[in-house]
């Protein structure tokens, strides 16, 4: 049976953050991620300048630029009458500006790759986590199968960053609350020609919602329906889908027939809760296995990746001393980043049931906006620094890192 001082349960940002910041602290860990990649469409991969900075305190931001990604200066809402522009980065304070629009798995492999320098790094692929090890009421690793059979990994402290629907979380007992969200999303692509609009903007109609990311050579479409409505969308057939996209897109009619059926599509089920408790003696649960946030703002990566920071600035000086994590210490990591949660998960509700829940009601009108919300006096300014750095945005402890590869 093997062991590790750390153990890391899923290969998301928040668990390939964290494990890069422990490796280069000297702490010998393992992430295990269920896929053999990290190759997965229509996930979250908006980097905001709050990563973005992070990424520049770990001397990766030189190769992250280097990925293949477009940047955003600002955000806004296309009606039918007019664009409201509602955030301009271009203002903020800081080295980074703009919004960077990355596949997720390019992403993961920049975090992975930089933690494989380091020579206490294990990366297990195809390795899915089902349960965990306990003495007592104590979590000493995790229980996981891969090809060859059933295995177990003990370890000091085990991390629960598997996602929102989290096995490990599930494993100890930790239930999250659940605050609803009124919304699902529809995602697919269709082809982007060099005369179409250059901006990534959110699209609202009376009825109808669709988030338009500009991807260079393809439009990456989110098409917003009311929650549990995918049944009905499916039922009304591939046809409805296509007209309605057309009419809120018409730059995009003479490409919706590319759209051959709902195999082409992929839907996500919006969640937005969060644990109450998110640790157990030698467990601690971060990002969505944490709380699951809304697509609203695009933060939720952003938000898994400062849970990483504040994780790791805690803990990676007792990991590699070698010493017991008592208890208090990972409820340390809880109250740090318990505030930017729940304000964050606010905003996100206001924004659910002021705009969105209204806008999917082809009876209401949508909501009226100001001409500009980014030119604002104080709600400007405020949009700005929410989406850009968020609440509490962490810093790496000793950027020059203790540890060289």
């Amino acid at each position: 049976m093997a062991r590790n001082t750390c153990v890391i349960a899923g290969g998301g940002p928040a668990g390939a953050m964290l494990a890069l910041l422990l490796a280069r602290a000297g702490v010998e860990v393992t992430l295990l991620e269920k896929h053999g990649d990290f190759l997965r469409d229509f996930r979250g991969d908006t980097i905001h300048p709050s990563t973005l900075q992070i990424l520049d305190e770990l001397g990766l931001a030189e190769e992250f630029h280097r990925l293949p990604h477009r940047k955003a200066y600002g955000l806004e809402i296309q009606t039918d009458d007019t664009t409201v522009p509602i955030a301009d980065l271009s203002g903020l304070k800081g080295k980074y500006q703009y919004i960077a629009f990355v596949p997720q798995w390019e992403f993961l492999d920049l975090l992975t790759g930089a933690a494989a320098r380091y020579p206490n790094f294990h990366l297990l692929m195809e390795s899915e986590v089902h349960g965990v090890i306990r003495e007592g009421d104590t979590v000493r690793g995790v229980r996981y199968r891969d090809a060859s059979g059933e295995h177990e990994l003990r370890a000091t402290l085990t991390v629960a960053a598997d996602g929102r629907r989290s096995d490990v979380r599930e494993a100890a007992g930790l239930v999250p609350v659940e605050h609803g969200a009124p919304m699902d999303v529809v995602w697919f692509r269709l082809p982007r020609e060099p005369t179409d609009s250059e901006a990534t903007f959110l699209r609202m109609s009376a009825g109808h919602l669709m988030v338009s990311i500009n991807r260079e050579t393809y439009w990456q479409l989110a098409y917003v329906i009311p929650k549990n409505g995918f049944e009905a969308l499916r039922s009304a057939g591939m046809a409805t889908l296509r007209e309605q996209v057309a009419r809120l897109l018409p730059f995009l009619a003479d490409r919706v027939g590319l759209l051959s059926g709902f195999e082409d599509v992929s839907v996500l089920s919006v969640a937005l809760n969060r644990l109450r408790r998110w640790h157990r003696p030698g467990l601690l649960v971060i990002g969505d296995a944490a709380h699951a946030m809304s697509p609203v703002f695009g933060v939720g990566i952003n938000l898994a990746v400062q849970d990483a920071v504040a994780a790791a600035n805690l803990l990676a000086g007792p990991l590699a001393a070698g010493a017991e994590i008592p208890e208090s210490l990972l409820a340390r990591v809880q109250r740090r980043r318990t505030p930017p949660t729940v304000i964050t998960q606010f905003a996100q509700r206001v924004v659910q049931n002021r705009l969105i829940r209204p806008a999917l009601t082809e009876r209401t009108r949508p909501v009226r906006l100001p001409r500009d919300v980014s030119r604002l006096p104080v709600l400007g300014p405020l949009a700005r620094r929410f989406i850009g750095l968020g609440v509490l945005p962490e810093h790496v402890a000793d950027p020059a890192g203790s540890h060289q590869a």
